[in-house]
């Protein structure tokens, strides 16, 4: 059981040891490119959110 555990660590520490980490730089730049699409994003569902508000409230309130 332990040989199992050293193993296992073992072995997950060798392929740590393989990845290729970004640098500050593309960190950067990717977290930009994140913040910005949530924003699109937010203000695409907002505006489509704004818009059928608007409609109910016109179809609701101005029936005659």
């Amino acid at each position: 059981m332990f040989e199992k555990i050293t193993n296992y660590f073992t072995s997950s520490y060798e392929e740590m040891k393989k990845v290729v980490w970004p640098n500050r730089k593309e960190v950067t730049s990717h977290s930009i490119i994140v913040v910005v699409s949530i924003l699109v994003s937010m203000g695409i569902v907002a505006a489509i959110d704004y818009g059928l508000f608007s409609l109910i409230q016109v179809l609701v309130y101005n029936q005659k």
